[in-house]
């Protein structure tokens, strides 16, 4: 009599699907570091056009980061 059925597709789709996700927001967060930190050099430096493509660089990577925390928590919650 088995004890447990492991449903192997699932858990690798759970591994694969975790992994992307995880490296994924982690490089995402990263953009925004990267961002503001060289915005704020650049602001330093008084070289105004660097200063504002980096800030957009960290707004729209702030943006995609959320959405992809909103996204991820959404699917958790869901009783699908």
């Amino acid at each position: 009599m088995p004890v447990a059925a492991v449903d192997v597709e699932g858990l690798l789709n759970l591994i694969w699907v975790s992994l992307l996700a995880g490296v994924g927001i982690t490089v995402v967060f990263s953009l925004v570091v990267l961002g503001g930190g060289r915005a704020a050099a650049a602001r330093r430096a008084h070289d105004d056009i660097s200063a504002a493509i980096f800030a957009v660089l960290a707004v729209l990577a702030f943006a995609a980061f959320l959405v992809g925390v909103v996204l991820g928590v959404n699917i958790m919650l869901s009783k699908d």
